[in-house]
């Protein structure tokens, strides 16, 4: 009971002292000076007792000489403002403050005690005193200082609300962020060592702090008891494993931070708001994939483009990277009104001098779509606008037929129609081998956009260009597992994965729409393309390490329960279907898949059928075609498996 109530009671104390904001400026000023009355009171007193014998009737008494000291030392506080600082934040210029007020204050008196000796022949103070006055009010004051700047830190760390922290790297950059921890006022960060993987570096000192060497014993045994989190430089983030290297401190229940590059430094140096939790995005397990901007800069300055479904997390970011690019116009195509707007008024803050046209309306109606197409005549068409959500899709087919496979339908025959230069196709990896209604519906349209471009092209007239790009899961995508899983873990869990051994390719936004831009630019026509995605991710060691970059103990902290695969959900994803293969381009990371060759007047007419099924709502005479159509198409954990029978 006792140990309770102390616990509490230091809780509370913590508390109360981390919260406290300044100490008054009267109140620093007033503690000020009765230390100074103090130090002369002691300074006088060894003066006139252990080095002079007889105190001289020249001499100012204590209390005259006190007034004077004093009167002249508030001068000197106030022209150096040493009562202006916050005493927690104290620090070398705080010192050097006072070094100047009480140095500058007794080398005046001592002047003018100089000029009274020659000039009176009497001296107003022991030159002992005023050199003991100034030492020791310097210490006391500076003491002061340091004392309430510890005891407010270790309140503060004890309470919570000072992270320590260490910085992994020593180099320029690393240097810039420890500067700026040490000269910020609302730090709630500590910096008390560095990390680096040089051995050189190792067992020095930098900044008053220690560098520690990389490795799991050194992390295990000294880090993690020092520290609570690791801030990475910019610098070191390009060059690190961040695999291994950052695997080491997450798995210690090291919290990882990150600062901007160095290239959006403001004052050399980063802001402590811009100190953030590094994102799963930084730790996508591959290289990112470089791609040269020149061709497609080439092809887009000064054309018009449009961008269906842009107000979605992939069409948003082909508009945010297209306008790069210089086109005369681009038109923002999506029927939902509020992302739509909100994606307006960012466009029109950050790019104030390019063109855009936002209009509302469903890629379902192809009344609607000609008029727009016939109003801004576009050069290129970005068809990003589908329904992707596979549980979802598994409980509406219909709807997934209207919007994947007519919607594609109606804006491929309009590009045809209006001469559109390209038209690219944004797939998905779920459309190999499908199991879901959602992938099968994707294939569909990537099917009757390339048997269109090949009748088109065997007619000789094959103006538009149909290009299809393929890829897998997009990190932070709406509806995709890392947004999911960051909300579970802020809720405090239990984080939900469907099965221990299902496995995705990732990728990140960027790359994905930059990805689709290349190959608007390298296509020729009927092309599928898709690109080396790198190993598979394990989704149970993506939430894992999600939980612990949050700073909590996978199954200690926050829970992981598997809830079984949902309809249509497999257990892996395939880039390419296993009667593919692939052709390579001038990239090394992209290819292009060489698919079966569909009838443009065989599929026209089944997608036709299809679509007039969809229109009757039946899903399941609407599936059964789609598995016509589509053979592969084989579903999984659905009610529809009883077609494949």
């Amino acid at each position: 009971m006792t140990d309770r109530l102390n616990s509490l009671l230091n809780s509370d104390i913590f508390s109360h002292i981390s919260n406290l904001k300044y100490i008054p400026r009267w109140v620093v000023f007033t503690v000020d000076i009765l230390v100074c009355i103090a130090s002369y009171y002691i300074a006088y007193y060894i003066s006139t007792n252990l080095f002079y014998e007889v105190p001289d009737d020249r001499i100012l008494s204590f209390f005259q000489g006190v007034i004077i000291i004093i009167i002249t030392q508030i001068v000197f506080f106030w022209l150096f403002h040493t009562y202006s600082g916050v005493l927690r934040y104290s620090g070398y210029v705080d010192a050097v403050k006072l070094l100047f007020a009480v140095f500058f204050n007794v080398g005046i008196i001592a002047v003018f005690n100089f000029a009274m000796f020659h000039i009176a022949s009497m001296f107003l103070f022991y030159y002992a005193s005023l050199l003991i006055y100034s030492i020791l009010s310097f210490l006391l004051l500076f003491c002061l200082r340091l004392a309430v700047k510890t005891i407010y830190d270790y309140f503060s760390e004890n309470s919570g609300q000072i992270v320590p922290v260490m910085i992994f790297g020593t180099q320029s950059a690393a240097i810039g962020i420890a500067k700026m921890l040490r000269s910020t006022l609302d730090n709630k960060y500590k910096l008390v060592g560095f990390i680096d993987d040089d051995k050189h570096a190792t067992e020095k000192v930098i900044m008053g702090v220690k560098v520690y060497n990389l490795d799991e014993k050194t992390i295990k045994e000294v880090v993690s008891r020092k520290a609570k989190a690791i801030i990475v430089s910019p610098v070191k983030m390009k060059s690190i494993d961040t695999n291994y290297d950052l695997d080491i401190f997450i798995n210690n229940n090291l919290s990882v931070l990150t600062s901007p590059p160095m290239s959006i430094w403001k004052n050399d140096m980063p802001s402590i708001k811009q100190i953030k939790s590094i994102q799963i995005e930084d730790l996508l397990e591959r290289p990112a994939i470089d791609i040269s901007s020149d061709n497609i800069e080439k092809q887009i300055e000064s054309k018009v483009i449009l961008i269906t479904g842009a107000a979605g997390s992939i069409g948003s970011e082909i508009v945010r990277q297209i306008v790069k690019f210089n086109p005369s116009l681009v038109v923002l195509l999506d029927q939902a009104e509020s992302p739509m707007h909100t994606l307006k008024l960012e466009l029109e803050e950050q790019y104030p001098n390019q063109n855009f046209a936002t209009f509302l309306g469903d890629v379902r109606n192809k009344e609607r779509m000609e008029y727009m197409i016939e109003i801004f005549r576009p050069d290129y068409i970005y068809h990003a606008a589908a329904y992707k959500h596979v549980p979802l899709m598994e409980d509406n087919p219909v709807e997934s037929i209207q919007t994947n496979v007519k919607g594609t339908k109606n804006m491929a025959d309009l590009a045809v129609k209006y001469k559109v230069e390209r038209f690219v196709m944004v797939s998905t990896d779920k459309a190999v081998n499908p199991t879901n209604v959602m992938g099968a519906s994707k294939r569909i349209a990537e099917i009757y956009v390339q048997s269109l471009f090949r009748k088109l092209q065997a007619e000789g007239n094959s103006t538009t260009k149909f290009i299809t790009t393929r890829f897998g899961n997009v990190l932070g995508s709406n509806g995709s597992v890392i947004p999911h899983f960051k909300s579970q873990i802020e809720k405090g869990g239990p984080v939900t994965v469907t099965h221990p051994e299902i496995i995705r390719y990732f990728m990140t936004i960027p790359e994905a729409c930059m990805l689709v831009l290349e190959a608007g630019s390298m296509g020729e026509g009927g092309e599928i393309f898709i690109f080396d995605m790198g190993s598979p991710v394990k989704i149970v060691n993506l939430a894992k390490k999600m939980i612990r970059l949050a700073g909590f103990i996978p199954e200690v902290d926050i829970k992981i329960e598997y809830t079984g695969l949902r309809p249509g959900e497999k257990l892996y994803e395939e880039l390419l279907n296993h009667k593919e293969k692939t052709q390579p381009t001038y990239h090394p990371k992209i290819m292009i898949a060489t698919v079966q060759v569909y009838d443009y007047d065989i599929v026209s007419e089944q997608i036709n059928e299809l679509i007039e099924y969809s229109f009757h709502c039946k899903n399941f005479l609407t599936v059964s075609l789609m598995k016509k159509i589509v053979p592969e198409f084989l579903s999984k954990n659905s009610q529809y498996e009883r077609l494949d029978v």
